[in-house]
């Protein structure tokens, strides 16, 4: 069952399946490479010019032969020059003069540094920010159009203010739109209504969720998709839209933990004081737990969270959540996996994963490049991408092929 299953994903769909109004191709893809995810990137690269490749072989779709629409490398090179001060510029190795261009960055990485005043200098989340609207006015006036693929939404934690606070993740969204930026996708934000802020923007928020959970499947084929045998977990009440959708499109049971706090004190990070957690729920007793978060920071809540359904009776107990920080280091969970709280942990290879990760027996790594090859592909001729976005058909279509296997299995 794990081979059909690890094969039913996004890169298996034909134009038929998502295919609206067909327009010409919007121009030759140029895809930029922004931060140390060019791995990724090339990866991406090539899916989508095997894709195109077969479509021509095919003859199945009338822009085959449009001009730039079939390219083995996509990719354009910028080069990124630091001087002493820390200020920078950058420099493309082509002209992208009427290209639709993708420019792909993972604002999360670090392990890229830069020499300043003669100190090893990280870069930070903000650095690869203003590296990115430096590659936007690199393009910007020759490009025919620019789209930013940012599977983190940078600054997306800052999304609203309560007092006097900054509005980071407002501000950057009308950047980006100030210079020129007309479709922005990012994966599973903190807040979807972050959009609000750009009102003229495209943005678009594909979710993760399928492919996870086809990964999932395929890495443990002996799961029961059922109520009776498993339920999804929210660590908190900012989780809970995320764990209803895989609730309901796996037909699940939802359990909820939310935070019960003190009003009257607040802490050293300005939050108010959390008295106590609180689960409302079904009883977890012999059930297999899937906890989902939008990431893993430290990795705490999830670890709680799995604690205390344990201490309840749960069965194996699986994290999912797009984005593996691991901020405190892999220590928590190397330890919550000895000690069998956590059997696996599943999170996207959108952002920097230390090359240590993959070295535990308890991560597994959700490749995201196939689907990521795809929405440039539907992007690039104006092609509808709902069905892409919110794959409601998928899940009932892996879950059908789940039960059907199962009484192939058991008859």
């Amino acid at each position: 069952m794990s081979e059909n299953i690890a094969s039913s994903s996004y890169e298996g769909s034909t134009d038929q399946d998502y295919r609206g109004y067909i327009m010409e191709p919007f121009g030759p893809i140029g895809i930029i490479s922004h931060t140390s995810n060019e791995a990724f990137v090339r990866e991406v690269n090539d899916t989508l010019y095997q894709k195109r490749l077969l479509r021509q072989q095919q003859n199945v779709s009338p822009y085959v032969n449009s001009v730039g629409y079939l390219r083995k490398d996509f990719t354009i090179k910028a080069h990124f020059t630091r001087f002493q001060t820390g200020e920078g510029k950058v420099t493309l190795s082509q002209t992208v003069r009427g290209h639709d261009i993708f420019i792909i960055t993972d604002v999360l990485s670090h392990d890229e540094t830069f020499s300043l005043s003669g100190e090893v200098h990280f870069k930070s989340p903000d650095d690869h920010f203003r590296d990115l609207l430096r590659i936007i006015m690199a393009v910007r006036g020759k490009a025919r159009r620019i789209n930013v693929i940012m599977p983190f939404l940078y600054e997306g934690r800052q999304d609203h203010c309560i007092s006097r606070e900054s509005l980071d993740c407002a501000q950057m969204l009308k950047d980006l739109y100030r210079h020129g930026v007309s479709n922005l996708i990012v994966f599973d934000p903190h807040d979807p209504r972050i959009i609000n802020a750009v009102p003229l923007m495209g943005i678009e928020m594909p979710k993760s969720a399928y492919k996870i959970i086809s990964t999932l499947i395929a890495r443990n084929p002996e799961l029961h998709i059922d109520k009776d045998n498993m339920m999804i977990v929210s660590p908190d009440e900012t989780a809970v839209s995320r764990a209803i959708f895989y609730s309901s499109m796996l037909e699940l049971p939802l359990g909820i933990f939310y935070r019960d706090r003190d009003y009257t004190k607040i802490d050293e990070d300005g939050n108010y004081k959390i008295k106590s957690y609180r689960f409302l729920g079904d009883d977890p007793k012999g059930k297999k737990v899937l906890i989902v978060d939008d990431m893993i920071n430290s990795g705490n809540t999830m670890i709680r969270t799995a604690k205390y359904m344990r201490e309840r009776g749960a069965g194996d107990i699986f994290c999912a959540a797009p984005f593996g920080l691991f901020t405190e280091g892999l220590e928590p969970f190397n330890r919550a996996h000895e000690e069998g709280l956590i059997k696996q942990v599943y999170c996207t290879n959108l952002t920097y994963r230390p090359a240590e990760l993959h070295e535990t027996n308890w991560y597994v790594d959700v490749n995201m490049t196939p689907f990521v090859a795809r929405l440039i592909d539907a992007i690039n001729v104006d092609e509808s991408i709902g069905k892409l976005i919110t794959p409601v058909d998928r899940f009932k279509s892996l879950l059908d092929q789940v039960r059907i296997e199962e009484l192939l299995d058991r008859y």
